[in-house]
């Protein structure tokens, strides 16, 4: 199976809506919230898709303004998941943010979601703060920081 990742377009607008509803649940963005963004009229957002042989099975969300990234989304389709498909839309928007000239790279994970994690720890990133009550449900976000460049002092 060949992998690609690239911009999402208009054509990726079903395909992103229902990669926010089946991975995200009750947190996933409404399509009112997703259709400007994957038209290009959200400034400063990238929205991807990752393909495995022709078929969306997973999409990434990160904005970059001045010197901070904020990985906005990465989700993968349970079928595709372990593969590689979120490495590499993370490894894109990691690519995407070096471009904006981002210095560092900021996200929020549900604390109680282990192998997110331990999948971001593993790629550099580190808790620097937690948000109470951060999600619909009450869970709590974890963020984490990713150093991009030289201006950051936590790069990596």
């Amino acid at each position: 199976m060949t992998l690609v990742v690239r911009p999402a377009t208009e054509a990726d607008l079903d395909a992103v809506v229902a990669s926010e509803a089946d991975n995200l649940g009750a947190d996933a963005w409404p399509p009112a919230l997703v259709v400007p963004g994957v038209r290009g009229e959200v400034p400063h957002a990238h929205y991807l898709v990752a393909e495995l042989s022709g078929v969306v099975v997973g999409h990434a969300v990160v904005s970059v303004v001045v010197d901070v990234a904020e990985l906005q989304r990465i989700a993968v389709s349970a079928s595709a998941r372990r593969s590689g498909v979120a490495s590499a839309l993370l490894e894109e928007c990691i690519e995407l943010a070096r471009a904006g000239r981002a210095d560092r790279m900021l996200l929020e994970v549900r604390e109680d979601n282990a192998s997110a994690l331990a999948f971001y720890a593993a790629r550099g990133f580190t808790e620097v703060d937690r948000r109470p009550r951060y999600y619909r449900d009450g869970t709590s976000a974890v963020v984490m920081r990713l150093g991009l460049g030289p201006r950051c002092s936590f790069a990596g």
